[in-house]
């Protein structure tokens, strides 16, 4: 992974070390693969229960615009239901509206179903 993610100009620095361990602390992980090779990465921080962020979404140059992207962001959506998603991107805007996130105040959400719904307790 942190080969392919040099290539393409995609690498933050992580060590292969902090990579594995950022992909297996994460709630949900869709790795997409051709050929032996890494070409697409996603994944959710999340409580499990309301509020989840995602990062990390990526796919290899030579890949994009196949669908490996959105194949690999309803896979992780689908397991976030009743969750109010966030996602920050500066580039991508247009692919996430197609997917169901509008631009919020601080960054691209979605809510999948109903969000959960929190009441407020007066006393008397």
């Amino acid at each position: 992974m942190k080969t392919t993610l040099s290539q393409d100009k995609f690498d933050n620095g992580r060590s292969p070390e902090q990579l594995r361990a950022s992909f297996t602390n994460s709630y949900a992980t869709c790795i997409a693969y051709a050929e032996n090779r890494i070409i697409g990465t996603a994944r959710v921080l999340s409580d499990g229960v309301c509020n989840a962020y995602v990062v990390d979404v990526w796919t290899f140059t030579p890949y994009r615009r196949q669908g490996v992207a959105s194949t690999m962001m309803r896979m992780l959506l689908d397991e976030l239901q009743g969750q109010h998603i966030c996602l920050f991107t500066d580039t991508a805007l247009n692919f996430y509206k197609k997917l169901g996130f509008t631009k919020g105040e601080i960054c691209m959400e979605k809510v999948i179903g109903k969000w959960l719904v929190n009441t407020l307790v007066t006393e008397n």
